[in-house]
């Protein structure tokens, strides 16, 4: 099987079938609709790419690919396995799939650790502790311009270099390079360009436990001066 980063938009049955190429890895078979049939055991006739009985094929190959979502597969973010859409608990705001991004497996590994220490208090504490940190940098906050961000990033996610466009408000964000949970604002040497799932990856994660040392390097030369990564420390 073939995995690709679909990003923030699912791909509609009549968009994959008019445009779907997919290539295999292995065998190097191009799946389009302008392709022919390579089945051994069917007539010859009902091979050609041209005909209508391969055409339908591959309209009911790519809509039972891309109808439901129940057809996707997900990266875990925990393991790393690429598992179907059911071995996710439903999460809502959390990319297209509307899904956790840990599978319940590593889901309930977490849980199993963390539940026992966790009391209705240290959730409501939690809560607070976010909002007061975010009154705290909120006069040091800096209006970040929104077209040289883009500029600077070729309207790209910085993490996942996937093409972004600024008019489309809920495919990207500003990261904080430097989580506003520990009190660092956010400012110009401090802001990064990334898609909304992306961003919902990197959470409140020190600059080196989300970013390579090549992405940071690449941070500071778009910047055009030194910045100083904390997590570098």
């Amino acid at each position: 099987m073939n995995y690709v980063q679909v990003g923030q938009t699912l791909l509609s049955p009549n968009e994959a079938v008019e445009n779907g190429v997919w290539t295999c890895e292995h065998c190097y078979f191009v799946h389009a609709k302008e392709s022919d049939l390579p089945f051994q055991n069917w007539e010859e006739e009902f091979l050609s790419a041209d005909s209508t009985a391969v055409l339908r094929f591959w309209e009911g190959f790519f809509r039972i690919a891309t109808e439901n979502p129940e057809a996707y597969w997900k990266q875990c973010n925990v393991c790393g396995r690429i598992l179907p859409f059911s071995a996710f608990s439903k999460h809502i705001g959390w990319g297209p799939l509307e899904r956790q991004m840990e599978c319940r497996s590593c889901k309930g590994a977490i849980n199993a650790v963390l539940n026992p220490k966790r009391t209705k208090q240290q959730l409501q504490e939690s809560s607070v502790r976010r909002r007061i940190a975010d009154l705290f940098v909120e006069s040091e906050n800096m209006a970040v311009d929104i077209e040289d961000l883009f500029k600077r990033f070729d309207s790209k996610c910085f993490k996942t270099g996937k093409k972004l466009d600024i008019n489309q408000r809920n495919t990207w964000n500003i990261d904080h390079i430097l989580p506003s949970k520990y009190l660092y604002p956010l400012n110009v040497a401090n802001a990064a360009l990334l898609s909304t799932e992306a961003n919902s990856n990197k959470r409140d994660m020190w600059p080196s436990k989300f970013y390579t040392n090549n992405e940071r390097k690449n941070y500071r030369s778009k910047l055009g001066t030194f910045v100083k990564f904390q997590a570098d420390n």
